[in-house]
């Protein structure tokens, strides 16, 4: 279990950070999109990307990166990753609140290939995590997504990032881990926010006491 509860180390979290906590009903706190690979969001605006032409720009860099993530290797497993989150996020709107049927078939690939990331990645990449939690929770796959918020609270360790763990762990039925993640997001807040990430936890706890239907 990567929970130490008997340990006193606590990072000061900011006050800011944690009310983000409060968000992570709908997975937005774990947006985030970074690290040292080439390729999605971040190519998308270097070469014009949005529409039709941007669509084709990620689809002839995914099948460059294509027999390489095939072959194992682990920068273009995460540049694939990302691309199909992208084709996914361009069928999107401004007005929706989620992603459209057509998309799934994107978000259901990004989910294939951060699965074969994990096979080889030593030390999995927190932001690529957030963004599989995207995925999973788009999809209905709570357990996946829990597994994906584990990755984010072992690399953050913080207390907002175990109430992510929270909010998945008791989507996915897991109320062990939930339970222990609550008691670690207290830990690891300072004093003056004990009270009101114990809250949190019990909130997120309470929203999610009914199990999704694995999907996809």
């Amino acid at each position: 279990m990567l929970f130490d509860l008997r340990g006193k180390r606590r990072r000061a979290v900011q006050a800011t950070y944690l009310m983000l906590a409060v968000l992570m009903g709908g997975g937005l706190v774990f947006f985030g999109i970074g690290g040292d690979v080439s390729g999605g969001l971040l190519d998308a605006f270097k070469g014009g990307g949005g529409g039709d032409n941007g669509n084709e720009l990620v689809e002839k860099r995914i099948d460059r990166n294509k027999k390489a993530a095939d072959a194992g290797n682990e920068r273009a497993l995460k540049a694939v990753v990302r691309d199909y989150y992208q084709l996914a996020t361009s069928q999107t709107s401004s007005s929706s609140t989620g992603f459209p049927d057509s998309a799934k078939d994107e978000l259901r690939n990004s989910g294939i290939y951060w699965k074969r990331y994990l096979k080889v990645a030593e030390k999995p990449d927190s932001s690529l995590a957030r963004l599989a939690v995207q995925v999973y929770s788009a999809i209905n796959k709570p357990k996946d997504a829990e597994e994906a918020a584990q990755i984010i609270a072992q690399t953050d360790n913080d207390a907002a990032s175990y109430l992510g763990l929270v909010q998945y762990a008791t989507l996915a039925g897991d109320k062990r881990t939930a339970n222990l993640a609550a008691l670690k997001a207290v830990d690891l807040a300072p004093k003056s926010q004990k009270k009101q990430v114990k809250l949190q936890a019990d909130q997120l706890k309470q929203a999610g006491t009914q199990p999704q239907a694995q999907g996809g």
